[in-house]
């Protein structure tokens, strides 16, 4: 399958991703979006990233572009740094996905890509690069301290003293300013799995086995949480002191909350507790150039989360300044610190008593994701079969991204294709965490079932 771009920028196998097609939607990019003082580069740690940076470097300067070069760096952190200084950005990562693909996330000055920038690289794929080289790329030692600052100046050094986190450092880019932040803060970490060899880790669908190591961890040492990112830092992963993960929409909903927000925008697929919580709730398509689009018109207090956990701020507040990109720290920051004394679990406890629980089917052809969907929105029959399996009966249909349904006990059943890789993806929602699990079990089986008829 060809590299495809869209809502993560262009993704691909790391075989297809040439000099000649990188540059190509480089040379768009340039041409197309405002590239203020001119653009800064960074990369996750797959083995990949470093040369497919090359890449877009030499393509920039190509274009005339000056080209900061801020080495390994999360997202948020590049997008932090390339806004402050008017700058657009590229960001080399291909996020949770296996380390055979990679990719290109876009940047404007004003923050991540919308979906009229995505229309207008599209359009302008084919631009013929200047040729003649900028300058050579300056490197950028300052973006992470920055980053660090950020949250250390926000919240404090004593806003974490007595705390102890594990930090499953895997293979994200953010590990080591993530514990900066944490001791910066107060707290004192314990460093957990760190590996040299790139683990796709996703945030929104924590298989079994690191689920199963998470609890481990927690039960060997005395921590209050475990927190992690995926590969490039923009999503979070955070456990209570037993390593059970907390899913990102409560995340969300805790941290808006926190910080004051009027309005929520958040994806169809995020829980229903955020009409409890929130006095706004603007529901979007699932990816952040939608919850983008839905923070720029509701304006003011307004902040934007997905159910993997990502978090848009998108007013300053206690403290902190805005930020439109996908930022896993805030997120994960703010629990622990408003759960002082209590625990994270009995925090999570008060929350609206609605749960979600996430999977996907890897390896499943867009095509044939689609033409599942299709069949039960069409076919009576079928959506009564596929229903069955959950013991329920059809309330609603909702069609904003994939087909989430509605079930007569109010539970939720959520089913789409996967944006950006070969997945079909399964979301589960009901009124407690056991029948939200229960309901994803049966969901992947039948998921299975149907997808092979």
């Amino acid at each position: 399958m060809p590299p495809k771009f869209g809502t993560s920028g262009l993704r691909g196998l790391v075989v297809k991703l040439t000099p000649e097609l990188v540059g190509d939607h480089v040379a768009a990019f340039v041409a197309s979006c405002d590239m203020g003082t001119g653009l800064f580069v960074a990369r996750d740690l797959r083995p990949s990233s470093p040369d497919i940076a090359g890449m877009v470097m030499a393509a920039a300067r190509a274009m005339g572009v000056p080209v900061t070069d801020c080495g390994d760096l999360p997202t948020p952190a590049l997008a932090l740094a390339a806004m402050g200084a008017g700058a657009a950005a590229v960001m080399i990562t291909g996020s949770h996905i296996p380390a055979d693909r990679n990719g290109l996330k876009f940047y404007t000055p004003a923050g991540e890509i919308t979906k009229d920038h995505e229309g207008a690289i599209l359009a302008a794929l084919g631009t013929k690069q200047m040729g003649a080289a900028g300058p050579v790329p300056t490197p950028n030692t300052a973006a992470g301290p920055a980053y660090v600052a950020r949250y250390i100046n926000a919240f404090g050094a004593q806003a974490l003293d007595g705390q102890t986190v594990g930090v499953y450092s895997h293979s994200t880019v953010g590990r080591d300013l993530l514990i900066k932040i944490l001791q910066g803060l107060g707290g004192k970490t314990i460093e957990l799995g760190r590996s040299e060899t790139f683990i796709p880790v996703d945030t929104e669908a924590v298989d079994p086995d690191t689920r199963a190591q998470l609890r481990d961890w927690a039960a060997t040492h005395d921590l209050d949480a475990i927190m992690s990112m995926d590969g490039d830092g923009d999503r979070p992963l955070l456990t209570d002191a037993a390593g059970d993960v907390i899913v990102g929409d409560v995340l969300g909903q805790i941290t808006g909350a926190w910080l004051g927000a009027q309005v929520a925008v958040t994806p169809v697929s995020s829980n229903t507790g955020a009409e409890t919580v929130f006095p706004d709730v603007v529901r979007t398509r699932i990816g952040s150039p939608y919850v983008i689009a839905g923070m720029d018109a509701a304006k003011g207090n307004v902040v934007g989360y997905e159910a993997n956990g990502g978090f848009l701020m998108g007013f300053a507040a206690r403290g902190l300044s805005a930020l439109m990109t996908r930022d896993s720290v805030l997120p994960m920051l703010v629990p622990l610190i408003a759960a002082k004394g209590q625990g994270l679990a009995a925090l999570v406890v008060d929350q609206p008593a609605r749960f979600t629980a996430a999977d996907r089917l890897q390896e499943v052809p867009v095509t044939a994701s689609r033409a599942l969907i299709e069949k039960l929105d069409t076919n009576n029959d079928e959506l009564a079969k596929f229903v069955a399996y959950f013991e329920g009966q059809v309330a609603g249909i909702d069609r904003t991204d994939g087909l989430r349904i509605t079930l007569t006990d109010g539970r939720i059943v959520h089913l789409r294709p996967s944006g950006n890789a070969p997945e079909c993806r399964l979301y589960a929602e009901a009124d407690s965490k056991e029948a939200a699990a229960k309901m994803l079990q049966s969901g992947m089986d039948t998921l299975g079932r149907f997808l092979v008829t």
